[in-house]
């Protein structure tokens, strides 16, 4: 389900950045390999001299962002880079305070379960536990999410800033299949309609075939810090999702709120 790719290759950096941008393009590339890359291959897909590239990914693996193959030569990112990573996450508290709702939601519903926050304008996927199902999904963190086109994004649009919601419904809304919602009007009835009853759903809206009910999560001051789904085929999650299933959404999603020390 990702599609966000770095867009690194053949786009001029600004000036007096280029020698770092190019650096973290190698290390966005690297991340999204599934095997380690020669030095002929990064230097391709960056548009960039092979000399020049080598020099960067000596620094990088000097300071783990970067290994080397000792058998092939090749490159891959370095463990440091995960490490990070954890680190990072653990400052989202609702990652922490999740981790124990999801897999008993998973567990409950036999499906796939997420979590999602909204950082820096962009809907970010920081949990996936895969469900019980024979169907895997492909989506990792850090994935983005489109916000008109998902039901975490309608979740954030319907109760997160107002600001964000006007300027996505008067924005671009990218079909991504044909029963994603492009109109503005009937997006903003949309969001009305899950700010009133609690949830939403996106079937079909992403990819054919699936379908997904998500929560929000509030902090101690109201305020949405996070949200969770099930995600699943429309076999198991149909376009209007079993009572059972929305339940036990809502009742983990509001589960974990009261563990942010959000109070009703």
């Amino acid at each position: 389900m990702s599609t966000d790719l770095p867009k690194a290759a053949g786009k001029p950096a600004p000036a007096g950045t280029s020698t770092l941008d190019l650096a973290l393009h190698a290390v966005e590339y690297l991340v999204q390999q599934s095997r380690p890359a020669s030095l002929a291959q990064i230097a391709e897909a960056l548009s960039a001299s092979k000399a020049t590239i080598y020099r960067h990914l000596v620094t990088l693996q000097r300071h783990g962002f970067v290994r080397q193959e000792v058998e092939t030569g090749r490159y891959e990112a370095g463990i440091k880079l995960m490490v990070l990573g954890e680190a990072l996450r653990q400052r989202f508290d609702i990652v922490s305070a999740a981790r124990e709702e999801l897999m008993t939601l998973r567990d409950h519903t036999g499906q796939a379960v997420t979590v999602c926050a909204a950082i820096d304008d962009e809907l970010i996927v920081l949990e996936l536990i895969q469900g019980r199902t024979l169907i895997e999904f492909s989506t990792r963190p850090g994935t983005r999410l489109a916000f008109h086109a998902s039901a975490h994004g309608k979740i954030w649009l319907a109760f997160g800033s107002q600001e964000r919601t006007a300027a996505i419904a008067n924005g671009p809304l990218e079909a991504w299949t044909p029963a994603t919602i492009i109109s503005t009007q009937a997006l903003l009835a949309e969001v009305d309609a899950v700010r009133e009853r609690g949830w939403a759903t996106a079937p079909d809206e992403v990819i054919t075939g699936v379908n997904t009910v998500a929560a929000p999560v509030f902090d101690h001051r109201k305020v949405l810090v996070g949200s969770i789904a099930i995600v699943g085929a429309t076999q198991f999650i149909p376009p209007v999702p079993d009572p059972e299933q929305i339940r036990e959404v809502v009742g983990s999603a509001a589960r974990i709120s009261r563990g942010l020390t959000w109070k009703d």
